[in-house]
């Protein structure tokens, strides 16, 4: 694996200051595991909390604008983030993707403005059910990957220096308990690796793929074992330390 395998907790929007107790749990958890790379994304009224309070986690954003600065009521621009200490950010999320109608071009330049902040940014694709069932799940995704990623001058440099990674989350697992088979996540992942390398040349061995899709402590360690799986984006089970440090520790196997 070309980087510790890295595990990421988004919590979407969930939290409040009395989950700083299970940021801490999480925080010392993660210090007994130095093998695995460990970040949780709280909600943004929380980042900077989360980010006093920790020191052997990454602490990350849930999305970002593509814009530095200026008149977008509501929105958080990667220069903030940074400036208050995240080291990653999440974009495109099929949730932000669905509920926002964020474009691949939305995701694209998000990324890349997350990477002119200096952050690490994690790219999530995935697809529906019914792409599945229809038998497009590769081309669907495929598409996403290469209209997503950041190709400004420079991101090649970022990629092989494991500041880039991909999330597979396919749209029908999150949240809903439902796990892609083993094989399916190893066949996606190998066609996401492969639009690596066409983009990205020998640097994309650097760029981790992510699963994501109710991933728990039971599902982890197939699903972390497997050929091209560089870590997980966790939901649900990363809202408390006995539920996700698990799937840390399956990592560290």
């Amino acid at each position: 694996m070309a980087h510790r395998p890295y595990i990421v907790g988004n919590w979407k929007m969930n939290g409040s200051r009395a989950m700083l107790t299970e940021a801490r749990a999480i925080d010392r958890g993660a210090q007994r595991c130095p093998d695995v790379q460990v970040a949780l994304a709280p909600p943004f009224p929380f980042l900077a909390l989360l980010r006093e309070e920790t020191s052997n986690i990454g602490i990350g954003g849930q999305d970002c604008h593509t814009a530095a600065k200026g008149a977008h009521t509501g929105d958080v621009s990667a220069a903030m983030l940074a400036d208050i200490g995240a080291d990653v950010v999440i974009v495109g999320h099929s949730e932000r993707r669905r509920d926002h109608g964020e474009t691949d071009a939305i995701v694209k330049a998000k990324a890349e403005a997350a990477l002119a902040a200096g952050l690490g940014v994690i790219i999530c694709v995935g697809e529906t059910l019914d792409e599945r069932d229809a038998g497009q799940a590769e081309a669907v995704v495929g598409g996403q990957v290469d209209a997503s990623l950041p190709l400004v001058q420079g991101a090649a440099e970022a990629a092989a220096l494991g500041k880039l990674s991909l999330a597979y989350e396919p749209v029908w697992a999150i949240g809903t308990g439902r796990v892609a088979a083993v094989e399916d996540v190893i066949a996606m992942h190998a066609s996401i690796g492969a639009r690596l390398v066409a983009a990205f040349g020998d640097a994309a061995a650097k760029v981790r793929i992510l699963y994501g899709g109710s991933v728990n402590g039971e599902n982890a360690s197939a699903l972390l074992a497997s050929p091209g799986v560089g870590g997980a984006l966790v939901g649900g089970a990363s809202l408390t330390a006995d539920a996700f440090l698990p799937i840390v520790a399956a990592a560290a196997r």
